[in-house]
């Protein structure tokens, strides 16, 4: 995976993140979903590279091979704001001042983060298979709590833990022919390590809680992006039929906003990444 990149560990002064990066061009970084490392963009980030693009794929902070400060009560070790500041430093150490950002699934909601609260170094923003956490948690309903129980029940404290630890293979279900035999490999491993379960599962209780709010003063004050906004979601997952149209979601946080259904199931640079790959490359040029 990954030929001709470059592949080393950085140090944001919070976090220790592991990072593969390689091209030239234009600056683009890719961060990935759970329960997925930077790996899952293996196919996607060599189409860019040949597109033109420097593109830069970390695994975030306690995902994979990347370390993730301890847990603290209120999660805002894990909080979105706090990991969007992972990734200017990141970029900054690659002297990548402003990119665009593209996140996929949980990276989606970093992305976001980042483009809100780093403006000024964000050219770009590509969400993929996300809409704004409160939009599910504050509009969402019963409907989305029995659709996406997952959220809840990682959010509990302690349960969630014993239950994925005690057979992380049974839990986090891969295809090594989907994926890639490499990704896979990669993943396994990962999903394998109590530390890294717990650094996922604190991604998910940041966003129940400090993220949420985060998001909640954000549109209170009328903050909006100005930046441009590609929308991609996967055709055959459930976030169209939950939220309807994820662009007239994002337009009450942008007014430059495109983008489309991929014909994929829910992890769309493994599986379709062709049309991922060319609706970012045709997006950012």
């Amino acid at each position: 995976m990954f030929e001709g990149f470059a592949e080393e560990v950085v140090d944001t002064g919070r976090a220790r993140l592991l990072v593969r990066h390689g091209g030239a061009g234009m600056p683009v970084l890719l961060l990935h979903g759970h329960p997925r490392t930077s790996a899952t963009w293996h196919r996607v980030a060599p189409m860019l590279v040949d597109a033109g693009f420097a593109v830069v794929c970390p695994d975030m902070p306690g995902y994979g091979r990347s370390i993730a400060p301890s847990p603290s009560a209120d999660h805002s070790a894990h909080s979105k704001r706090a990991v969007a500041t992972d990734m200017v430093v990141l970029m900054q150490r690659l002297g990548h001042r402003r990119f665009a950002v593209v996140g996929h699934d949980r990276g989606s909601y970093v992305a976001f983060r980042l483009a809100l609260d780093h403006p000024d170094r964000v050219s770009a923003l590509g969400v993929f298979d996300g809409v704004p956490l409160t939009q599910h948690l504050d509009e969402g309903g019963t409907r989305f709590a029995l659709h996406w129980w997952h959220w809840f029940f990682y959010a509990q404290p302690e349960v969630p833990e014993r239950v994925i630890n005690a057979d992380p293979d049974a839990w986090y279900r891969g295809d090594p022919e989907i994926m890639g035999a490499e990704n896979h490999a990669e993943w396994r491993e990962a999903v394998r390590q109590p530390h890294v379960v717990l650094a996922m599962l604190e991604d998910y209780r940041a966003g129940v809680t400090i993220d949420a709010d985060h998001e909640r003063a954000d549109r209170a004050a009328g903050r909006r992006l100005a930046m441009p906004v590609l929308s991609l979601w996967s055709l055959r997952d459930d976030l169209e039929e939950l939220v309807g149209d994820p662009r007239v979601v994002w337009r009450r946080w942008a007014d430059r906003v495109a983008g489309h259904g991929i014909d994929s199931g829910h992890h769309m640079a493994e599986e379709a990444p062709d049309a991922v790959a060319r609706a970012i490359a045709d997006f950012l040029r």
